[in-house]
């Protein structure tokens, strides 16, 4: 039997699970929304299991390694069993009352250093649960840690590109600043880099999943680091998730400093950028799918709107400004939805042109091309619009899948062993 690698990508809009062979040939896929709230950590383990029985019997036989993506700054408390103490905080959520206590925790250039943050989400959790320092510990864990450590029946590992808001310094290999002297420091996980083996499945995994119990659990990454894998950039390539969320990434010979910026490393290369809370998300609170297919087809992308719209789903943003408090602007709506959709896809695309100057004004290297993952990679429209305000090529990568990227990153760690 061919081996077979299983990737799991927790998007900040649904679950999908990709089988890929060895090759690199994508075999099956699957996708459903979230079956509970986004934020019901049960409901990611629960979401899995089900997709996972749904691939062919006979392919999920011959699966040996399974990795998962998951949104980064998506952060539970649970116990040493895994059982999840509260409801998680989404990688959205600011947490503007743990300003000062970051501060005292994490050098100003960290990226933790915010109240959009996952260390701000951290003392939020914390606080919630009204934990003592003579206290059982509670430990805390990012959405793909935490259904890692399902799969392994052991919560004791995290992936470095998942706890960077956290706190973890990946040029120092350690926590940032004053972390490790916190009494709540053990909370945190054992960081391990993206790709590493780390056990085989559980009984209870391997049951719910219907996978052998030899299949091996890898370290697997960021849903955005994710999408950038798959879309595979070359040289002077920038590259644009286009989700919920939209994320500006690009490789650099050296990280970034400044606000909102993450750098993470991928096969020994940084890779930089950030992660607006604006997106397609915010298309979906006035349009569902079929509107936005028929709308976006009236627009003619050679003609501006005239509007000027800031469209955040909600108070509050990450990157290329960080600002938890700045407001969305999202009227006035015109009588006519397609002008008013193409005043969004403006104001979105401006959002990315902001997002790639930014990282340039901060030292890295000038682009030449972006290519577009996601859904919104579809929409020819929005492709226009965006090459117009950023200036250079945008190319569609829209079948590029997170999910087959982890599957492949997967097989690919324990069959080059």
């Amino acid at each position: 039997m061919l081996p077979i690698g299983l990737g799991i990508d927790l998007g900040s809009s649904g679950l999908r699970l990709a089988l890929v062979a060895s090759d690199g040939s994508l075999l099956e896929t699957r996708q459903s929304s979230y079956p509970c709230s986004f934020n019901n950590a049960n409901g990611w383990k629960k979401g899995v299991a089900a997709l996972s029985q749904q691939l062919p019997a006979h392919l999920r036989e011959q699966v040996v390694a399974v990795a998962v993506d998951g949104t980064s700054g998506t952060l539970l408390a649970c116990n040493e069993k895994g059982e999840p103490l509260s409801t998680a905080i989404a990688y959205s959520c600011a947490c503007l009352e743990q300003t000062a206590a970051i501060k005292d925790l994490v050098p100003a250039d960290s990226a933790a250093a915010r109240a959009s943050g996952s260390l701000a989400r951290a003392l939020r959790l914390l606080e919630q649960l009204q934990w003592q320092p003579n206290q059982a510990l509670p430990l805390l864990r990012h959405q793909a840690d935490w259904l890692m450590g399902w799969l392994l029946g052991d919560w004791a590992w995290g992936e470095e590109g998942n706890n960077l808001r956290l706190g973890w310094d990946l040029e120092q290999n350690n926590w940032a600043g004053s972390i490790n002297a916190a009494p709540w420091a053990k909370a945190l996980p054992k960081i391990v880099a993206s790709g590493v083996a780390l056990g085989t499945l559980s009984n209870s995994a391997s049951a719910a999943l219907g996978l052998p119990h030899g299949c091996q659990v890898v370290s697997g990454s960021t849903d955005a680091n994710a999408m950038v894998l798959a879309a595979d950039p070359q040289a002077n390539d920038g590259v644009t998730v286009l989700g919920t969320t939209l994320v500006c990434k690009q490789f650099n010979p050296t990280p970034l400093v400044g606000a909102g910026i993450s750098n993470h490393r991928i096969g020994g290369r940084w890779l930089v950028g950030g992660a607006s809370n604006a997106g397609a998300g915010v298309l979906r609170q006035f349009f569902n799918d079929q509107q936005l297919q028929e709308l976006s087809r009236q627009i003619d992308p050679n003609k501006a709107s005239g509007l000027t719209y800031l469209p955040l789903p909600a108070v509050g943003e990450r990157f290329p400004i960080d600002d938890p408090g700045l407001e969305p602007l999202l009227t006035p709506r015109p009588v006519s939805d397609a002008l008013y959709l193409q005043g969004l896809l403006e104001g979105l695309s401006k959002i990315e042109q902001q997002g790639w100057q930014r990282l340039q004004q901060l030292g890295a290297t000038p682009i030449k091309r972006v290519l577009t993952v996601g859904g919104g990679a579809r929409n020819s429209q929005w492709r226009r619009i965006r090459e117009q305000a950023i200036g250079l090529p945008v190319l569609n990568r829209a079948n590029a899948s997170a999910a087959a990227a982890m599957a492949l990153l997967a097989l690919r760690s324990v069959t080059l062993e």
